[in-house]
């Protein structure tokens, strides 16, 4: 994506108020990415009806959140009905559940194109987020993550793990999930793409979220799925450089430029030397930040 994301807010489409509120950046904290749900999380007699409320909720165009609309499976009859509410003005993106192979995006590539000229929207203008939900969506995330339109790859934690047969409840580090968490971020950042980290479940337990997300953030994820309003706070603080990681990214670079102004072969700081990776790194910091 062009700016970075640390949260993503589902909201259910059948939910006409909650959808207006989040559009309109009426939360005490807004997501960076507001999530219209079309899929899991509206029951099968309320999917005409999100349609109706995402197509017209899109149609009002404000300064909130980006928008994206996860719609059903790709190539699935849902996802085309979704598709055709879903591409208008308004919409930045769409997130596809359950892929399992790169070949779903390429065919979705098409139905998007002939949608954004029906639209009167630029071609290509419409981003994908790919959700890994599956075992073989993680063995093929590589090429996933290299398919057109892809903003990012997503975790998705719950359907992943039922997949594999892991309990409901994971405690402590979730050690079963490090694997695919560290394998989604390899590949997306192979890709030169973000990594989106999968959702908490327990909506009283707000210190094991920060604990997971802290563990996200060090495994290389650069966001995280949100699923009520009061997560944001935590997942946006997180995901963001603190005050420390900021001053010191700058002195970080300061240091290396003024080194190579003055033709200096090498350059140290607090007795580091600073090569190549830890000025990047200490650039993308700057860069998350916004400075």
């Amino acid at each position: 994506m062009d700016a970075p994301v640390r949260s993503l807010l589902y909201t259910p489409g059948h939910r006409e108020p909650m959808v207006a509120r989040v559009l309109a950046g009426g939360l005490a904290t807004s997501p960076d990415v507001a999530l219209l749900d079309l899929e899991d999380g509206v029951p099968a007699a309320e999917k005409e009806s999100a349609r109706r409320v995402i197509a017209a909720a899109l149609e009002r165009r404000g300064a909130g959140p980006r928008r994206f609309v996860r719609i059903g499976r790709s190539a699935s009859d849902a996802a085309e009905r979704d598709l055709a509410a879903a591409i208008r003005p308004g919409i930045d993106g769409v997130l596809v559940p359950k892929v399992t192979r790169a070949e779903e995006l390429a065919l979705l590539d098409e139905s998007l194109t002939e949608r954004e000229r029906a639209a009167s929207l630029a071609v290509g203008s419409v981003r994908v987020l790919a959700s890994i939900e599956s075992a073989a969506g993680l063995l093929d995330a590589p090429r996933i993550a290299r398919a057109p339109r892809l903003a990012g790859l997503v975790f998705g934690s719950e359907d992943f793990a039922a997949d594999l047969g892991l309990p409901a409840r994971r405690e402590g580090a979730a050690a079963e999930l490090l694997y695919a968490r560290s394998a989604i971020v390899v590949a997306a950042t192979a890709a030169g793409l973000p990594a989106i980290d999968g959702i908490w479940a327990d909506l009283t337990d707000a210190a094991g979220l920060r604990r997971d997300a802290l563990l996200g953030r060090q495994l290389g994820f650069s966001g995280r799925q949100c699923i009520h309003p009061d997560q944001i706070p935590i997942v946006n603080e997180i995901f963001s450089p603190s005050e420390a990681e900021v001053a010191h990214a700058r002195r970080v670079v300061e240091a290396f430029e003024s080194g190579v102004t003055r033709g200096l072969g090498a350059v140290a700081l607090d007795g580091e030397m600073l090569d190549a990776p830890i000025v990047e790194r200490a650039r993308r910091v700057l860069r998350r930040a916004g400075v």
